[in-house]
């Protein structure tokens, strides 16, 4: 699988460590771009693009860690 430049969802699902129906809403929704092959609902993503996905989330997450206060709120 290391070498192979199209992944399948159950691949991608395994890399992320997230279910197959996760995996499939996120190449529906568009957050992680597929591609379609054949009529029978068949999705690949390339793994470049799973790389960039992932780069992105790293991107999100940072941007969400700085908008989050630096002490805990205390209780009243």
């Amino acid at each position: 699988m290391a070498s192979e430049r199209f992944l399948t969802l159950a691949d991608v699902a395994e890399i992320l460590n997230i279910s197959a129906s996760q995996t499939y809403a996120l190449v529906r929704s568009g957050d992680l771009q597929g591609i379609q092959i054949g009529g029978r609902n068949q999705w690949r993503v390339e793994r470049s693009k799973l790389e960039e996905y992932i780069e992105q989330a790293y991107r999100r997450t940072a941007a969400n860690l700085n908008e989050l206060p630096t002490t805990m709120p205390s209780d009243a």
